[in-house]
């Protein structure tokens, strides 16, 4: 079975996970709330996320996190990957 048939967003307004405006003030920030609050209570919420990180870019909520926060996770984990690298055995 596919994640995304498990997933809690499935009986949602699709909507919602699209914020329209800065998602930092206004009714956008109550938007991106509201469908935050459908991710955390979503039982494949990490599939989500891994998704939405490989397949950049993806607009909206996904796994819980708006756009700049998986742009800040995929730059973390592209230093962590370089350091590895860089550090000797």
């Amino acid at each position: 079975m596919d994640w995304r048939e498990m997933a809690s967003c499935r009986d949602a307004d699709p909507d919602l996970f699209f914020p329209i405006g800065n998602s930092n003030s206004g009714p956008s920030l109550i938007q991106t709330y509201q469908a935050k609050a459908v991710c955390c209570r979503c039982p494949v919420m990490e599939q989500c996320l891994n998704w939405a990180i490989r397949a950049d870019p993806v607009e909206g909520i996904w796994g819980g996190t708006t756009e700049s926060e998986r742009r800040a996770m995929r730059r973390r984990l592209a230093r962590q990957s370089r350091a590895a690298v860089e550090t000797p055995a």
